[in-house]
């Protein structure tokens, strides 16, 4: 589905209203993984606002695509989005990851309506996802399965598992996605467990692997719908992108993979995600 100026303008407004939500959900928090959100945001921005195939009063619908993410503990972008679609009151928002809040650091998905699946331990779900879709395939059901993967996570084995199952099984009804932001917990992913090359490693796993840029919604909109007309297998999207995307002082700074919100902070950061969002309006507004 090509994209129009004017569908790029709306998911320009609302990863921009999104990563204030998540801006405030940090501020409601105390603190958050809000380094790994913002980098994610665009990708699940453009999946759930244009192409995924979901029912606004019937968020359990058996035939709705599904979304699996595997990095769980960038649930505190995810929450605000989950709000957005009304499936969830905004007020659990300003009691995330508190005690007895329904929304912990890590999304249940028995507890927050529209999660497919609890992750946050990580590496599970590629597997997860390969499971939906060989469901799909067995219940002869046409939904599609996406997933979003941390680059850092790819340190863990299940995922090179997962997606060497996902080409056997030649999964062309699954799309999944490296959020490559390059940063960790605990450093540059290539100082704590080097990755490179990896796209080069997704491909020799047996995935059909593109290279976008994660903050650009016509790449994204290219690169799915390529994904979309692929009748071969599974496609990988490996999205470069820039940690705490959209806060020019915690951006690309693996410190920020975590990291507390006081007054100041918010005040500074909602300031950098404005201008941050009149460049990016002015990128689409003159594509």
């Amino acid at each position: 589905m090509p994209l129009t100026k004017q569908e790029w303008l709306a998911l320009e407004a609302k990863a921009h209203e999104l990563r204030r939500a998540t801006l405030d959900t940090t501020f409601f928090a105390g603190s958050g993984h809000i380094g790994g959100g913002l980098s994610v945001m665009d990708i699940m921005v453009v999946l759930y606002y244009k192409y995924m195939n979901l029912r606004q009063e019937e968020p359990d619908w058996a035939d709705r695509d599904r979304f699996i993410l595997s990095k769980g503990h960038a649930g505190i972008a995810y929450a605000p989005l989950l709000v957005d679609k009304g499936w969830n009151d905004a007020e659990q928002l300003k009691t995330f990851n508190h005690t007895n809040s329904k929304m912990g650091i890590h999304l249940d998905a028995n507890k927050v309506v529209g999660v497919d699946a609890s992750t946050g331990s990580l590496g599970h779900g590629f597997s997860i996802s390969v499971g939906t879709a060989l469901a799909a395939r067995v219940q002869k059901k046409d939904y599609w399965t996406y997933c979003v993967a941390g680059d850092g996570e790819m340190d863990e084995g299940s995922n090179w598992e997962a997606l060497m199952s996902a080409s056997h099984f030649k999964l062309n009804n699954l799309l999944c996605f490296i959020d490559r932001n390059k940063c960790m917990i605990d450093g540059r992913t290539e100082d704590v467990m080097s990755l490179e090359p990896l796209a080069d490693k997704c491909a020799a796993f047996g995935m059909k692997t593109l290279v976008v840029d994660g903050h650009n919604f016509k790449d994204l909109c290219e690169a799915i719908d390529f994904a979309h007309s692929y009748k071969d297998g599974p496609v990988m999207i490996v999205a470069d992108t820039v940690k705490a995307c959209g806060i020019d002082f915690m951006e690309d700074n693996y410190v920020w993979h975590y990291g507390a919100i006081d007054d100041d902070t918010y005040k500074r950061a909602g300031e950098s995600l404005d201008r941050y969002y009149a460049a990016r309006k002015a990128r689409a507004e003159n594509a």
